[in-house]
Protein backbone atom coordinates (compact mmCIF):
# COMPACT_ATOMS: atom_id res chain seq x y z
CA UNK A 1 0.00 0.00 0.00
CA UNK A 2 1.53 3.69 -0.71
CA UNK A 3 2.62 5.53 2.08
CA UNK A 4 0.04 8.51 0.24
CA UNK A 5 -2.91 8.43 2.34
CA UNK A 6 -6.01 9.16 0.70
CA UNK A 7 -8.23 11.27 2.62
CA UNK A 8 -11.89 9.56 4.15
CA UNK A 9 -14.03 11.77 2.05
CA UNK A 10 -12.05 12.13 -1.60
CA UNK A 11 -13.16 14.67 -3.69
CA UNK A 12 -14.16 13.45 -6.92
CA UNK A 13 -12.40 15.79 -9.68
CA UNK A 14 -10.28 14.73 -12.93
CA UNK A 15 -6.78 16.37 -11.57
CA UNK A 16 -7.56 14.00 -8.04
CA UNK A 17 -8.21 10.92 -10.20
CA UNK A 18 -4.70 11.54 -11.95
CA UNK A 19 -3.39 11.93 -8.84
CA UNK A 20 -4.41 8.70 -7.27
CA UNK A 21 -3.32 6.82 -10.33
CA UNK A 22 -0.30 8.46 -9.98
CA UNK A 23 0.17 6.99 -6.58
CA UNK A 24 -0.90 3.66 -6.97
CA UNK A 25 1.51 3.16 -10.16
CA UNK A 26 4.24 4.60 -8.06
CA UNK A 27 5.02 7.26 -9.99
CA UNK A 28 6.14 9.33 -7.05
CA UNK A 29 7.61 9.41 -3.70
CA UNK A 30 5.51 12.84 -2.75
CA UNK A 31 3.32 14.81 -4.14
CA UNK A 32 4.29 18.35 -4.74
CA UNK A 33 2.51 20.97 -6.05
CA UNK A 34 3.10 24.92 -6.50
CA UNK A 35 0.91 28.35 -6.26
CA UNK A 36 3.05 30.41 -8.39
CA UNK A 37 1.67 33.81 -8.69
CA UNK A 38 2.85 37.33 -9.82
CA UNK A 39 3.49 39.99 -7.10
CA UNK A 40 1.77 42.85 -9.83
CA UNK A 41 -1.54 43.37 -8.20
CA UNK A 42 -3.60 41.68 -5.19
CA UNK A 43 -4.93 38.11 -5.76
CA UNK A 44 -8.70 37.86 -6.63
CA UNK A 45 -11.79 34.95 -5.28
CA UNK A 46 -10.23 33.59 -9.17
CA UNK A 47 -7.10 33.29 -7.16
CA UNK A 48 -8.93 31.49 -4.16
CA UNK A 49 -9.51 28.70 -6.83
CA UNK A 50 -6.51 27.80 -7.40
CA UNK A 51 -4.79 28.28 -4.07
CA UNK A 52 -7.56 26.19 -2.80
CA UNK A 53 -6.62 23.43 -5.45
CA UNK A 54 -3.04 23.39 -5.42
CA UNK A 55 -2.55 23.30 -1.34
CA UNK A 56 -5.92 21.18 -1.21
CA UNK A 57 -4.39 18.50 -3.45
CA UNK A 58 -0.78 18.62 -1.53
CA UNK A 59 -3.22 18.54 1.90
CA UNK A 60 -5.17 15.85 0.82
CA UNK A 61 -2.52 13.27 -0.26
CA UNK A 62 0.16 14.08 1.98
CA UNK A 63 2.00 16.05 -0.26
CA UNK A 64 3.41 19.94 0.04
CA UNK A 65 2.30 23.04 -1.95
CA UNK A 66 5.21 25.68 -2.35
CA UNK A 67 4.39 29.37 -2.48
CA UNK A 68 6.23 31.08 -5.36
CA UNK A 69 6.33 34.17 -6.78
CA UNK A 70 6.56 34.85 -10.84
CA UNK A 71 8.99 38.35 -10.43
CA UNK A 72 10.39 38.48 -13.46
CA UNK A 73 8.68 41.98 -14.49
CA UNK A 74 10.24 44.57 -12.24
CA UNK A 75 8.60 47.07 -14.37
CA UNK A 76 5.47 46.03 -12.40
CA UNK A 77 6.38 44.81 -9.34
CA UNK A 78 6.41 45.79 -5.43
CA UNK A 79 7.19 44.25 -2.44
CA UNK A 80 3.66 45.92 -1.50
CA UNK A 81 2.24 43.01 -3.67
CA UNK A 82 4.26 40.56 -2.75
CA UNK A 83 3.18 40.65 1.36
CA UNK A 84 -0.31 41.42 0.09
CA UNK A 85 -0.42 38.08 -1.20
CA UNK A 86 1.19 36.50 1.95
CA UNK A 87 -1.33 37.78 4.17
CA UNK A 88 -4.21 36.79 1.90
CA UNK A 89 -3.37 33.16 1.21
CA UNK A 90 -2.72 32.69 4.87
CA UNK A 91 -6.01 34.53 5.94
CA UNK A 92 -7.77 31.77 3.22
CA UNK A 93 -6.48 29.27 5.54
CA UNK A 94 -2.86 27.54 4.00
CA UNK A 95 0.45 27.76 4.90
CA UNK A 96 3.33 26.70 2.58
CA UNK A 97 5.61 26.47 5.63
CA UNK A 98 9.40 27.16 4.79
CA UNK A 99 8.85 26.59 1.26
CA UNK A 100 8.49 30.42 -0.01
CA UNK A 101 10.54 30.76 -2.93
CA UNK A 102 11.15 33.73 -5.95
CA UNK A 103 11.74 33.08 -9.82
CA UNK A 104 14.61 35.66 -9.00
CA UNK A 105 16.09 32.84 -6.47
CA UNK A 106 16.79 30.92 -10.00
CA UNK A 107 18.21 33.31 -12.11
CA UNK A 108 21.62 32.54 -12.03
CA UNK A 109 20.63 29.28 -12.54
CA UNK A 110 18.03 30.11 -15.58
CA UNK A 111 20.44 32.05 -17.48
CA UNK A 112 22.66 28.93 -17.43
CA UNK A 113 20.00 27.16 -18.99
CA UNK A 114 19.99 29.55 -21.39
CA UNK A 115 23.34 29.26 -22.59
CA UNK A 116 23.23 25.47 -22.29
CA UNK A 117 20.18 25.84 -25.34
CA UNK A 118 22.60 28.50 -27.32
CA UNK A 119 25.04 25.81 -27.23
CA UNK A 120 22.76 23.28 -28.21
CA UNK A 121 22.09 24.93 -31.11
CA UNK A 122 18.07 25.70 -29.88
CA UNK A 123 17.93 29.57 -28.89
CA UNK A 124 19.51 32.14 -30.88
CA UNK A 125 19.83 36.40 -30.23
CA UNK A 126 17.14 38.27 -32.24
CA UNK A 127 17.49 41.68 -33.63
CA UNK A 128 14.08 42.29 -34.09
CA UNK A 129 11.79 45.10 -32.57
CA UNK A 130 9.05 43.78 -30.79
CA UNK A 131 6.67 44.90 -33.12
CA UNK A 132 8.54 43.06 -36.06
CA UNK A 133 8.68 39.59 -34.45
CA UNK A 134 4.94 39.64 -34.31
CA UNK A 135 5.19 40.94 -38.16
CA UNK A 136 7.44 37.86 -38.64
CA UNK A 137 5.56 35.66 -36.41
CA UNK A 138 2.54 34.80 -38.96
CA UNK A 139 -0.99 34.20 -38.40
CA UNK A 140 -3.20 30.85 -37.46
CA UNK A 141 -3.36 30.33 -41.00
CA UNK A 142 -0.39 32.08 -42.42
CA UNK A 143 3.20 30.13 -41.04
CA UNK A 144 6.07 33.02 -40.02
CA UNK A 145 9.33 34.03 -41.18
CA UNK A 146 12.33 32.86 -39.82
CA UNK A 147 14.38 35.89 -38.13
CA UNK A 148 17.30 37.10 -39.85
CA UNK A 149 19.73 36.45 -37.47
CA UNK A 150 18.08 32.89 -37.00
CA UNK A 151 21.00 30.91 -38.15
CA UNK A 152 24.20 32.76 -36.08
CA UNK A 153 27.06 30.93 -34.86
CA UNK A 154 26.70 29.58 -31.12
CA UNK A 155 30.11 31.72 -30.38
CA UNK A 156 28.33 34.68 -32.07
CA UNK A 157 25.42 33.93 -29.77
CA UNK A 158 27.15 33.43 -26.78
CA UNK A 159 29.07 36.49 -27.21
CA UNK A 160 26.07 38.86 -27.59
CA UNK A 161 24.04 36.97 -24.44
CA UNK A 162 26.83 37.69 -22.43
CA UNK A 163 26.94 40.77 -23.58
CA UNK A 164 23.15 41.37 -23.04
CA UNK A 165 23.32 39.84 -19.63
CA UNK A 166 26.01 42.85 -18.47
CA UNK A 167 23.88 45.81 -19.88
CA UNK A 168 25.49 46.62 -22.99
CA UNK A 169 21.99 47.16 -24.98
CA UNK A 170 19.24 49.22 -24.41
CA UNK A 171 15.78 48.10 -23.47
CA UNK A 172 14.16 46.02 -26.63
CA UNK A 173 17.72 46.18 -28.70
CA UNK A 174 17.99 42.40 -28.45
CA UNK A 175 16.04 39.43 -27.20
CA UNK A 176 17.07 35.78 -26.80
CA UNK A 177 14.43 33.25 -28.84
CA UNK A 178 14.06 29.76 -28.78
CA UNK A 179 15.19 28.18 -32.09
CA UNK A 180 11.97 25.65 -32.73
CA UNK A 181 9.76 26.11 -35.85
CA UNK A 182 8.09 29.27 -37.46
CA UNK A 183 5.52 26.78 -39.43
CA UNK A 184 4.67 25.56 -36.27
CA UNK A 185 0.30 25.35 -36.06
CA UNK A 186 1.05 26.01 -32.57
CA UNK A 187 2.11 30.25 -32.29
CA UNK A 188 3.69 29.71 -29.22
CA UNK A 189 6.06 26.96 -30.87
CA UNK A 190 7.23 29.75 -33.39
CA UNK A 191 10.58 31.12 -31.78
CA UNK A 192 9.28 32.35 -28.69
CA UNK A 193 11.02 35.19 -26.69
CA UNK A 194 12.91 33.87 -23.83
CA UNK A 195 14.63 36.34 -22.26
CA UNK A 196 14.47 40.25 -22.71
CA UNK A 197 16.66 43.28 -22.32
CA UNK A 198 14.63 45.74 -19.32
CA UNK A 199 16.64 48.05 -17.26
CA UNK A 200 15.09 48.29 -14.32
CA UNK A 201 14.97 47.85 -10.75
CA UNK A 202 14.10 44.61 -9.27
CA UNK A 203 12.66 44.69 -5.38
CA UNK A 204 14.39 42.12 -4.65
CA UNK A 205 17.91 41.50 -6.64
CA UNK A 206 18.10 45.53 -7.06
CA UNK A 207 20.06 46.50 -10.32
CA UNK A 208 22.12 43.01 -10.72
CA UNK A 209 19.89 42.14 -13.86
CA UNK A 210 19.18 44.07 -16.64
CA UNK A 211 18.34 40.85 -18.42
CA UNK A 212 14.45 39.17 -17.69
CA UNK A 213 13.14 35.72 -18.25
CA UNK A 214 10.13 35.46 -19.93
CA UNK A 215 7.44 33.56 -17.99
CA UNK A 216 6.96 30.21 -20.63
CA UNK A 217 10.80 29.58 -19.90
CA UNK A 218 11.06 30.54 -15.86
CA UNK A 219 7.93 28.45 -15.39
CA UNK A 220 9.01 25.36 -16.42
CA UNK A 221 12.15 25.28 -15.15
CA UNK A 222 11.29 26.64 -11.95
CA UNK A 223 8.99 23.71 -11.37
CA UNK A 224 12.07 21.55 -12.44
CA UNK A 225 14.21 23.27 -9.55
CA UNK A 226 11.52 22.54 -6.91
CA UNK A 227 10.49 19.09 -8.10
CA UNK A 228 6.98 19.64 -8.35
CA UNK A 229 5.07 16.86 -9.79
CA UNK A 230 1.81 18.19 -11.25
CA UNK A 231 1.66 21.46 -12.08
CA UNK A 232 -1.89 22.63 -12.30
CA UNK A 233 -2.47 25.80 -14.10
CA UNK A 234 -5.98 27.61 -15.90
CA UNK A 235 -6.94 26.63 -19.64
CA UNK A 236 -5.60 29.63 -21.11
CA UNK A 237 -2.17 27.92 -20.49
CA UNK A 238 -3.27 24.74 -22.76
CA UNK A 239 -1.93 25.67 -25.73
CA UNK A 240 1.68 26.70 -23.80
CA UNK A 241 2.12 23.16 -22.77
CA UNK A 242 4.23 21.96 -25.74
CA UNK A 243 6.51 24.91 -24.82
CA UNK A 244 6.68 23.72 -21.66
CA UNK A 245 7.58 20.10 -22.63
CA UNK A 246 9.92 21.30 -25.57
CA UNK A 247 12.22 23.42 -22.78
CA UNK A 248 12.56 20.67 -19.99
CA UNK A 249 13.08 18.01 -22.93
CA UNK A 250 15.77 19.99 -24.65
CA UNK A 251 17.69 20.54 -21.26
CA UNK A 252 17.49 17.17 -20.32
CA UNK A 253 16.01 17.94 -16.70
CA UNK A 254 13.46 16.78 -13.64
CA UNK A 255 9.98 17.07 -15.71
CA UNK A 256 6.92 17.74 -14.13
CA UNK A 257 3.20 17.34 -15.54
CA UNK A 258 1.11 20.19 -16.78
CA UNK A 259 -2.27 19.82 -16.21
CA UNK A 260 -4.70 22.72 -17.34
CA UNK A 261 -8.23 23.14 -15.57
CA UNK A 262 -11.08 25.52 -15.94
CA UNK A 263 -10.53 29.19 -14.67
CA UNK A 264 -12.88 30.52 -12.04
CA UNK A 265 -16.14 33.10 -13.74
CA UNK A 266 -18.56 34.70 -11.94
CA UNK A 267 -21.55 36.80 -12.71
CA UNK A 268 -21.34 40.52 -12.29
CA UNK A 269 -17.68 39.98 -11.11
CA UNK A 270 -14.61 40.80 -13.63
CA UNK A 271 -10.84 39.33 -12.69
CA UNK A 272 -8.58 40.60 -15.34
CA UNK A 273 -5.93 41.75 -13.34
CA UNK A 274 -5.63 44.69 -15.99
CA UNK A 275 -9.01 45.48 -15.47
CA UNK A 276 -9.34 45.45 -11.17
CA UNK A 277 -6.10 47.60 -12.09
CA UNK A 278 -7.86 50.53 -13.91
CA UNK A 279 -10.66 50.26 -11.45
CA UNK A 280 -8.25 51.73 -9.15
CA UNK A 281 -6.20 53.98 -11.15
CA UNK A 282 -9.57 55.61 -12.39
CA UNK A 283 -10.63 55.61 -9.11
CA UNK A 284 -14.04 54.27 -9.74
CA UNK A 285 -12.90 52.26 -6.47
CA UNK A 286 -11.29 53.58 -3.86
CA UNK A 287 -8.26 50.76 -3.57
CA UNK A 288 -7.76 47.35 -4.31
CA UNK A 289 -9.17 46.29 -0.61
CA UNK A 290 -12.23 48.23 -2.00
CA UNK A 291 -15.53 45.57 -0.41
CA UNK A 292 -16.85 46.26 -3.88
CA UNK A 293 -13.45 44.47 -5.47
CA UNK A 294 -13.24 40.95 -6.02
CA UNK A 295 -9.88 40.59 -4.70
CA UNK A 296 -9.11 38.61 -1.37
CA UNK A 297 -8.70 41.73 0.17
CA UNK A 298 -11.78 43.44 -0.31
CA UNK A 299 -13.59 40.53 0.34
CA UNK A 300 -12.05 40.17 3.79
CA UNK A 301 -12.92 44.21 3.67
CA UNK A 302 -16.96 43.74 3.21
CA UNK A 303 -16.89 40.82 5.92
CA UNK A 304 -16.51 37.48 3.74
CA UNK A 305 -15.21 34.54 5.99
CA UNK A 306 -12.15 32.09 4.46
CA UNK A 307 -14.27 29.27 5.21
CA UNK A 308 -17.41 30.35 2.96
CA UNK A 309 -14.57 31.29 0.02
CA UNK A 310 -13.63 27.99 0.01
CA UNK A 311 -16.68 26.57 0.26
CA UNK A 312 -18.00 28.48 -2.51
CA UNK A 313 -14.72 26.78 -4.31
CA UNK A 314 -15.21 23.49 -3.14
CA UNK A 315 -19.35 24.13 -4.86
CA UNK A 316 -17.98 25.37 -8.16
CA UNK A 317 -15.99 22.27 -8.47
CA UNK A 318 -13.30 21.32 -10.71
CA UNK A 319 -13.57 20.77 -14.58
CA UNK A 320 -11.44 19.88 -17.34
CA UNK A 321 -12.77 22.78 -19.86
CA UNK A 322 -14.57 26.18 -19.66
CA UNK A 323 -17.75 25.81 -18.32
CA UNK A 324 -20.66 27.80 -17.26
CA UNK A 325 -20.28 30.40 -15.38
CA UNK A 326 -20.54 30.44 -11.33
CA UNK A 327 -23.40 32.33 -9.98
CA UNK A 328 -22.60 35.43 -7.30
CA UNK A 329 -25.24 34.01 -5.63
CA UNK A 330 -23.91 30.43 -4.90
CA UNK A 331 -21.10 32.95 -2.95
CA UNK A 332 -23.64 35.07 -0.99
CA UNK A 333 -25.24 31.57 -0.23
CA UNK A 334 -22.07 30.22 1.03
CA UNK A 335 -21.51 32.64 3.41
CA UNK A 336 -24.86 33.09 4.73
CA UNK A 337 -24.82 29.36 5.55
CA UNK A 338 -21.99 29.87 7.83
CA UNK A 339 -23.05 33.44 8.88
CA UNK A 340 -26.46 32.12 10.13
CA UNK A 341 -24.99 29.98 12.69
CA UNK A 342 -22.38 32.03 13.89
CA UNK A 343 -23.50 36.26 13.38
CA UNK A 344 -25.06 38.00 16.69
CA UNK A 345 -28.22 39.05 15.99
CA UNK A 346 -29.13 42.97 17.15
CA UNK A 347 -30.92 45.45 16.22
CA UNK A 348 -30.09 48.62 13.61
CA UNK A 349 -32.03 51.35 12.22
CA UNK A 350 -30.86 52.45 9.44
CA UNK A 351 -32.89 55.42 8.12
CA UNK A 352 -34.47 56.54 10.78
CA UNK A 353 -37.87 57.52 11.92
CA UNK A 354 -38.87 59.07 15.68
CA UNK A 355 -41.40 57.75 17.76
CA UNK A 356 -42.59 59.22 20.88
CA UNK A 357 -45.07 56.38 23.15
CA UNK A 358 -47.26 59.44 24.53
CA UNK A 359 -48.43 57.04 27.16
CA UNK A 360 -45.27 55.44 28.59
CA UNK A 361 -43.72 57.19 31.68
CA UNK A 362 -41.29 60.10 30.93
CA UNK A 363 -37.95 58.83 31.83
CA UNK A 364 -38.58 55.45 32.63
CA UNK A 365 -36.03 52.84 31.33
CA UNK A 366 -36.56 49.08 30.69
CA UNK A 367 -34.07 46.26 29.99
CA UNK A 368 -35.21 43.18 27.61
CA UNK A 369 -33.56 40.39 27.23
CA UNK A 370 -32.51 39.51 23.75
CA UNK A 371 -31.43 36.34 22.14
CA UNK A 372 -27.88 36.79 20.18
CA UNK A 373 -28.06 33.94 17.39
CA UNK A 374 -31.37 31.37 17.89
CA UNK A 375 -29.09 28.85 15.52
CA UNK A 376 -26.54 28.54 18.59
CA UNK A 377 -27.48 27.59 22.11
CA UNK A 378 -24.65 28.81 23.34
CA UNK A 379 -24.33 32.19 22.17
CA UNK A 380 -25.97 33.82 25.00
CA UNK A 381 -27.97 36.79 25.47
CA UNK A 382 -28.07 40.61 26.27
CA UNK A 383 -30.32 43.21 27.41
CA UNK A 384 -31.78 45.97 25.26
CA UNK A 385 -32.77 49.18 26.58
CA UNK A 386 -36.31 50.44 26.10
CA UNK A 387 -37.66 54.17 26.56
CA UNK A 388 -40.40 56.66 26.04
CA UNK A 389 -38.64 57.43 22.62
CA UNK A 390 -37.72 55.57 20.11
CA UNK A 391 -36.21 55.15 16.06
CA UNK A 392 -38.29 52.65 13.73
CA UNK A 393 -37.14 52.58 9.89
CA UNK A 394 -38.73 54.93 7.64
CA UNK A 395 -40.20 51.90 5.62
CA UNK A 396 -41.98 50.28 7.97
CA UNK A 397 -44.55 53.50 8.34
CA UNK A 398 -46.92 54.50 5.13
CA UNK A 399 -49.36 56.53 5.78
CA UNK A 400 -51.89 55.46 3.44
CA UNK A 401 -50.72 51.53 2.75
CA UNK A 402 -51.74 49.31 0.48
CA UNK A 403 -53.49 46.24 1.29
CA UNK A 404 -50.93 43.34 2.76
CA UNK A 405 -48.64 46.02 4.06
CA UNK A 406 -48.18 44.75 7.79
CA UNK A 407 -46.45 47.57 9.49
CA UNK A 408 -47.24 50.55 10.98
CA UNK A 409 -50.37 53.22 9.57
CA UNK A 410 -52.51 55.36 11.15
CA UNK A 411 -54.57 53.49 13.35
CA UNK A 412 -52.55 50.23 13.25
CA UNK A 413 -50.83 48.07 15.69
CA UNK A 414 -47.67 46.29 15.53
CA UNK A 415 -45.45 44.18 17.56
CA UNK A 416 -41.55 45.78 18.64
CA UNK A 417 -39.28 42.63 18.60
CA UNK A 418 -38.91 41.68 22.62
CA UNK A 419 -40.96 44.55 23.78
CA UNK A 420 -44.36 45.93 23.33
CA UNK A 421 -47.71 46.29 21.12
CA UNK A 422 -47.64 49.80 19.93
CA UNK A 423 -50.47 52.04 17.83
CA UNK A 424 -49.71 54.91 15.85
CA UNK A 425 -52.59 57.52 16.80
CA UNK A 426 -50.83 60.84 15.05
CA UNK A 427 -48.27 61.50 12.51
CA UNK A 428 -46.13 64.92 13.10
CA UNK A 429 -45.21 66.94 9.57
CA UNK A 430 -42.79 69.63 8.85
CA UNK A 431 -43.64 72.64 6.35
CA UNK A 432 -42.56 70.28 3.64
CA UNK A 433 -45.18 67.68 4.60
CA UNK A 434 -42.64 65.00 5.21
CA UNK A 435 -43.14 62.74 8.24
CA UNK A 436 -40.98 63.42 11.00
CA UNK A 437 -42.35 61.80 13.64
CA UNK A 438 -45.14 59.35 15.39
CA UNK A 439 -46.72 58.88 18.21
CA UNK A 440 -48.37 56.36 19.41
CA UNK A 441 -49.34 54.60 22.49
CA UNK A 442 -48.38 51.42 23.89
CA UNK A 443 -50.42 48.18 25.50
CA UNK A 444 -48.62 47.59 29.15
CA UNK A 445 -49.90 44.03 28.98
CA UNK A 446 -47.75 43.12 25.91
CA UNK A 447 -44.53 43.03 27.51
CA UNK A 448 -41.91 41.13 25.63
CA UNK A 449 -43.83 40.93 22.65
CA UNK A 450 -46.81 38.96 24.39
CA UNK A 451 -50.14 38.76 23.04
CA UNK A 452 -52.25 39.90 26.12
CA UNK A 453 -55.69 39.02 24.87
CA UNK A 454 -55.12 36.63 21.69
CA UNK A 455 -55.61 39.60 19.12
CA UNK A 456 -53.43 38.86 16.42
CA UNK A 457 -50.51 41.14 14.92
CA UNK A 458 -48.93 40.89 11.59
CA UNK A 459 -46.19 43.29 12.29
CA UNK A 460 -42.93 42.88 14.02
CA UNK A 461 -40.67 45.81 13.70
CA UNK A 462 -37.44 46.19 15.30
CA UNK A 463 -36.28 49.32 17.00
CA UNK A 464 -33.56 51.39 19.07
CA UNK A 465 -34.00 53.29 22.10
CA UNK A 466 -32.99 57.14 21.13
CA UNK A 467 -31.61 58.18 24.48
CA UNK A 468 -29.76 55.17 24.34
CA UNK A 469 -28.54 54.52 20.19
CA UNK A 470 -25.32 54.94 19.12
CA UNK A 471 -24.86 56.63 15.82
CA UNK A 472 -22.95 54.80 13.62
CA UNK A 473 -22.17 54.93 9.25
CA UNK A 474 -23.07 52.41 7.26
CA UNK A 475 -21.83 51.47 3.93
CA UNK A 476 -24.69 49.52 1.80
CA UNK A 477 -22.56 47.53 -1.02
CA UNK A 478 -24.17 46.13 -4.12
CA UNK A 479 -22.47 44.63 -7.38
CA UNK A 480 -20.24 46.82 -8.79
CA UNK A 481 -21.56 46.39 -12.30
CA UNK A 482 -25.23 45.97 -13.47
CA UNK A 483 -24.20 43.49 -16.49
CA UNK A 484 -24.08 40.11 -15.78
CA UNK A 485 -20.57 39.43 -17.80
CA UNK A 486 -18.61 42.68 -17.45
CA UNK A 487 -15.67 41.31 -18.58
CA UNK A 488 -17.28 41.33 -22.16
CA UNK A 489 -16.40 44.91 -22.42
CA UNK A 490 -14.78 45.62 -25.64
CA UNK A 491 -13.32 48.95 -24.10
CA UNK A 492 -12.60 50.56 -20.90
CA UNK A 493 -15.19 53.38 -21.95
CA UNK A 494 -18.33 50.42 -22.25
CA UNK A 495 -17.11 49.10 -19.26
CA UNK A 496 -17.69 52.39 -17.16
CA UNK A 497 -20.86 52.65 -18.50
CA UNK A 498 -21.63 49.37 -17.04
CA UNK A 499 -20.57 50.50 -13.63
CA UNK A 500 -23.29 50.20 -11.02
CA UNK A 501 -24.13 53.58 -9.51
CA UNK A 502 -25.81 52.06 -6.61
CA UNK A 503 -22.62 49.54 -5.84
CA UNK A 504 -21.65 51.96 -2.67
CA UNK A 505 -24.59 54.01 -0.39
CA UNK A 506 -23.01 55.83 2.61
CA UNK A 507 -25.23 56.15 5.79
CA UNK A 508 -24.44 58.49 7.83
CA UNK A 509 -27.00 59.03 10.49
CA UNK A 510 -27.96 55.57 11.42
CA UNK A 511 -29.36 54.11 15.02
CA UNK A 512 -27.43 51.70 16.38
CA UNK A 513 -27.90 49.38 19.49
CA UNK A 514 -25.66 50.87 22.46
CA UNK A 515 -23.85 47.18 22.59
CA UNK A 516 -22.60 48.06 18.91
CA UNK A 517 -20.15 51.10 20.09
CA UNK A 518 -17.36 48.12 21.23
CA UNK A 519 -17.69 46.70 18.06
CA UNK A 520 -14.38 45.57 16.90
CA UNK A 521 -12.90 44.81 13.66
CA UNK A 522 -13.59 41.37 12.84
CA UNK A 523 -17.25 41.37 14.77
CA UNK A 524 -20.32 40.09 12.17
CA UNK A 525 -23.15 40.83 13.11
CA UNK A 526 -27.03 40.42 11.39
CA UNK A 527 -29.27 43.59 11.45
CA UNK A 528 -32.46 42.05 12.10
CA UNK A 529 -34.32 42.37 8.80
CA UNK A 530 -31.69 44.07 6.99
CA UNK A 531 -28.66 41.46 6.38
CA UNK A 532 -25.21 40.37 7.36
CA UNK A 533 -22.47 43.60 8.29
CA UNK A 534 -18.62 43.68 9.10
CA UNK A 535 -16.82 46.18 10.85
CA UNK A 536 -14.78 48.06 8.09
CA UNK A 537 -10.81 47.25 9.00
CA UNK A 538 -9.65 50.29 7.52
CA UNK A 539 -11.97 53.36 8.55
CA UNK A 540 -13.34 52.51 12.28
CA UNK A 541 -11.95 54.04 14.44
CA UNK A 542 -12.08 52.97 18.94
CA UNK A 543 -15.67 53.67 19.65
CA UNK A 544 -16.91 54.32 16.20
CA UNK A 545 -17.12 51.38 14.37
CA UNK A 546 -18.33 51.93 10.79
CA UNK A 547 -20.10 49.09 9.70
CA UNK A 548 -19.63 47.34 5.70
CA UNK A 549 -23.04 45.31 4.23
CA UNK A 550 -21.49 42.23 3.25
CA UNK A 551 -24.50 40.42 2.17
CA UNK A 552 -28.52 40.36 2.61
CA UNK A 553 -31.02 37.83 3.90
CA UNK A 554 -32.25 37.35 0.17
CA UNK A 555 -31.24 34.09 -0.20
CA UNK A 556 -31.79 33.55 -4.59
CA UNK A 557 -29.62 30.82 -4.51
CA UNK A 558 -31.68 28.80 -1.78
CA UNK A 559 -34.70 29.44 -3.39
CA UNK A 560 -33.07 27.99 -7.42
CA UNK A 561 -31.67 24.60 -5.67
CA UNK A 562 -34.99 24.76 -3.77
CA UNK A 563 -37.03 24.50 -7.09
CA UNK A 564 -34.38 22.26 -9.15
Amino acid sequence: MSKLTTPRQEKQDFIRQIVRQDIASGKHAAIRTRFPPEPNGYLHIGHAKAICLNFGIARDYSGKCNLRFDDTNPAKEEQEYVDGIIEDIRWLGFDWEDRLFFASDYFDRLYEYAVQLIKLGKAYVCDLTADEIREYRGTLTEPGKESPDRNRSVEENLDLFERMRHGEFPDGARTLRAKIDMASGNLNMRDPVMYRIKHAHHHRTGDEWCLYPMYDYTHCVSDSIERITHSLCSMEFDDHRPLYDWFLEQLGVYHPQQIEFARLDITYTIMSKRKLSWLVSEQIVSDWDDPRMPTLAGLRRRGYTPRSIRLFCDKVGVARRRGSVADIALLDYCLREELNATATRVMAVLRPLKVVITNYPDGRVEHFEAVNNPEDGSAGTRTVPFSREIFIEQSDFMENPPKKFFRLAPGAEVRLKHAYFIKCNEVIKDSLGEVTELHCTYDPASRGGASPDGRQVKGTLHWVSAAHAIDAEVRMYDNLFTAEDPGAAKSDEELRSWVNPQSLEVLPGCKLEPCLAQARVGDRFQFLRHGYYFVDSRDSAEGRPIFNRTVGLRDTWAKIANNT
